[in-house]
């Protein structure tokens, strides 16, 4: 049973846009933090933006500030992330993940969605 699903991949050229998005089912993970990690083939995942349920506490890595923007709709049970002037590095899959106790936005996550597949080409 699918938790998290991640829509809004693709391919687009260096410079341009897209927006992800993360559909989440009515699970025990409301009220606690989401985020979007990204992993290319042979690297490790790494963590892209947290947001936690207020949406008051929200982190970037170094990489994607002033590029990329998380929001989650609450009520909608739904997270997002605009991602503005890609770079081909950006190349990656992206994972929508949720924690299911209340730890901070750089702790551990449980639930994962399956990925989508973001490519940039230069």
């Amino acid at each position: 049973q699918v938790a998290l699903v991640e829509s809004g991949g693709g391919q687009v050229q260096a410079g341009g846009s897209l927006t992800l998005s993360c559909t989440t089912s009515d699970g025990p993970f409301k009220g606690y933090a989401m985020a979007w990690f990204r992993q290319v083939p042979g690297k490790e995942r790494e963590s892209v933006a947290a947001i936690a349920w207020t949406g008051l506490s929200i982190w970037y890595t170094d990489s994607v500030k002033g590029r990329f923007t998380i929001s989650r709709d609450v009520a909608a049970n739904m997270m997002t992330l605009q991602m503005n002037n890609l770079l081909p590095e950006d190349t990656a899959v992206y994972y929508c993940a949720a924690q299911t106790l209340p730890r901070g936005l750089l702790f551990e996550y449980d639930v994962w969605g399956n990925g989508t597949l973001v490519t940039v080409s230069s």
